[in-house]
């Protein structure tokens, strides 16, 4: 029996996901819903290090997870994920990065062009 996610925070992301997927024909939003709607115990769950070592100044990251405060940035960098701990937050700002919502970012870049996902 195949179990059905329940919060609908996720299940409105991955909606606005395959939508914006669809009418920009960018597959980038299809694979980050695809990782969305894993399993729990599958999402990613990425350290600010990781995104200081695969990611350049000025770059848009998705990460389809949640972002933890381990590590340091160097340089200022876009994120989106679903959710961010208070640590990794006030790191990614503290050297004037954005952390921003996935839903945000479809709204600023609806073709997902120049976005990275970072799992």
């Amino acid at each position: 029996m195949k179990r059905r996610k329940s919060n609908p925070l996720l299940l409105e992301i991955v909606k606005d996901l395959r939508r914006a997927a669809k009418l920009n024909e960018a597959p980038i939003w299809d694979s980050i819903a695809d990782r969305i709607e894993a399993p729990r115990r599958l999402r990613a769950q990425v350290n600010v290090s990781k995104i200081n070592r695969y990611s350049r100044k000025g770059e848009t990251l998705v990460i389809p997870g949640k972002v933890l405060g381990t590590g340091r940035l160097d340089h200022t960098v876009t994120v989106a994920a679903l959710s961010f701990s208070k640590e990794a937050k006030r790191r990614i700002e503290e050297i004037g990065g954005r952390c921003i919502s996935i839903k945000s970012l479809i709204e600023e870049n609806p073709r997902g062009s120049g976005v990275k996902i970072l799992a």
